[in-house]
């Protein structure tokens, strides 16, 4: 390393003599080297650090197309490491000065990497999504159209605001208990599960009601009986969503605290 670039960490797993993925390029297109100490192995690029040093990466990470074309680069390391291997993922743009400091982390670390390494291994990621259906929604969107006639404009109006507010709460309330439902279904089956917040639908790229945005580790022998459940689930009704299998993200990140 110079004084002019950083290490740029994607993951990390057991130093097992696994083949590098011939090819494989990282963040700004730079390719994936391994670094070992501990009996583990770091999955890292050398990068700039004009454009990867602490004060860039502030103006940067402000950037949304800089930074979905990072978080893309990003997952495809993790995801190519964790095909080969258990593998526990570090969180986006965490950037070492040189490489003596990841190998630090590899050596004052590696009780915590081992236990989080055991818990993924043999293991997947699933994410769910539940959307509120038509039917819950029409619930809300035709309310209080009826009965009004005789009212006054003023008085017609609040009583459909009333009742609209009633039956958008009602329909509020039946959208989270399925989902509720769903969520105990799929995580009797996981090894571990958790719910992320709903996400925007500037994100999610759709108008419905996302009401369970979940996670959950799966053993993979018991992938196929988590699709049978999930399929019995959909039959139930409203859109439930599958994403996956991922490498272990919600389940294996640890917090590295990686600085330029």
């Amino acid at each position: 390393m110079t004084g002019d670039t950083g290490t740029y960490l994607y993951a990390v797993a057991r130093d097992v003599g696994a083949a590098m993925p011939e090819g494989l390029a990282g963040v700004a297109g730079s390719p994936v080297r391994v670094i070992t100490a501990a009996g583990l192995a770091a999955y890292v690029s050398t990068v700039p650090l004009d454009r990867f040093g602490e004060e860039p990466l502030r103006r940067s990470m402000e950037d949304l197309d800089w930074l979905d074309a990072t978080a893309r680069a990003h997952h495809h390391v993790v995801e190519a490491v964790a095909r080969g291997a258990p593998t526990v993922p570090v969180r986006l743009v965490t950037v070492y000065s040189a490489d003596a400091q990841v190998r630090s982390l590899l050596d004052e670390r590696r009780d915590d990497f081992d236990q989080a390494l055991s818990r993924v291994a043999g293991r997947e990621e699933w994410g769910v999504k539940v959307y509120a259906g038509p039917a819950e929604q029409g619930v809300a969107e035709g309310a209080g159209q009826g009965g009004e006639a005789a009212a006054s404009p003023g008085t017609a109006y609040l009583k459909r605001r009333q009742a609209s507010m009633r039956t958008r709460e009602e329909a509020w309330r039946l959208a989270t208990a399925r989902a509720e439902h769903v969520h105990d279904v799929l995580r009797s089956i996981a090894v571990a599960s958790m719910r992320h917040r709903a996400q925007d639908p500037q994100l999610s790229g759709r108008e419905d009601w996302m009401v369970l945005n979940g996670a959950y580790l799966v053993d993979r022998d018991r992938a196929p009986e988590f699709a049978r459940a999930l399929e019995e689930l959909r039959a139930q009704g409203g859109e439930v969503e599958l994403t996956g299998p991922w490498a272990p993200y919600s389940f294996a990140v640890l917090d590295e605290g990686g600085a330029p």
